[in-house]
């Protein structure tokens, strides 16, 4: 069986992965941000129900092939890239679309007022304040990162023992990982809820979205250029 020793230096590792920003914690900061609680713990899910499938089949040996094949690796890496820069780019064409669209006495008077809620914003993207949405989001985002794989084919054998039962003990590590990506989540969401009010205005909603828009495509042309 896994020592304590070794499920703690697991922890540690997966612990700093968590906690170095990235790509999920620009997705769940700026959901929550917005007021959309619901979705935001969707995206928690979603990314989280990915993990767990990356460390199931990491634990089956499945996820070996995907680095062991180039062209399955080389898929999955443009299909993840083409969805991140897509989402990025919808958020940022949303803003300056919305931006070029306002006139200066309706900012003036939604930046005085704050009439207009993120809600209702995002009511205008197509996007819903649904935990089912967010957790589509979030698993999407998760299983297209073909990066997730290789970290989980590198990094988990390494601590499961020759002849334990790997199927069990990787779900078992895969779940402290979750644990300690659901008690980061928290604290995110925490920390959006107490700026929830200074984003009402709409211009801090567009700032906030462009910079968001610009993290999630700047990551999918990374994951392109295979960086």
């Amino acid at each position: 069986m896994i020592t304590l020793a070794a499920t703690e230096t697991f922890a540690l590792i997966v612990g700093l992965l968590t906690l170095t920003p990235g790509l999920d914690t620009a997705l769940i900061l700026r959901t929550a941000a917005l007021g959309h609680r619901r979705r935001a713990w969707g995206v928690v899910l979603g990314i989280q129900s990915g993990t767990l499938v990356w460390g199931t089949l990491t634990s089956l040996g499945v996820t070996a092939l995907l680095t062991a094949s180039h062209l399955a690796y080389e898929a999955v890496r443009w299909c993840g890239a083409a969805y991140l820069v897509g989402m990025g780019g919808r958020l940022l064409w949303a803003t300056w679309h919305h931006s070029a669209n306002e006139s200066p006495r309706t900012a003036g008077a939604a930046d005085t007022t704050g009439t207009r809620t993120g809600r209702e914003t995002e009511a205008v993207k197509g996007i819903s304040d649904t935990l089912l949405g967010g957790w589509r989001q979030g698993i999407m985002t998760n299983l297209l990162n073909p990066k997730m794989g290789a970290f989980y084919v590198a990094v988990l054998p390494q601590f499961i023992p020759t002849g334990a039962p790997h199927l069990a003990l990787g779900v078992l590590l895969a779940g402290v990982h979750i644990l300690l990506a659901v008690v980061w989540s928290c604290a995110l969401i925490a920390c959006a809820h107490v700026l929830r009010d200074r984003l009402q205005r709409p211009s801090a909603r567009r700032c906030l979205d462009r910079i968001t828009g610009t993290v999630i495509a700047a990551f999918g042309v990374r994951l392109a250029l295979g960086q």
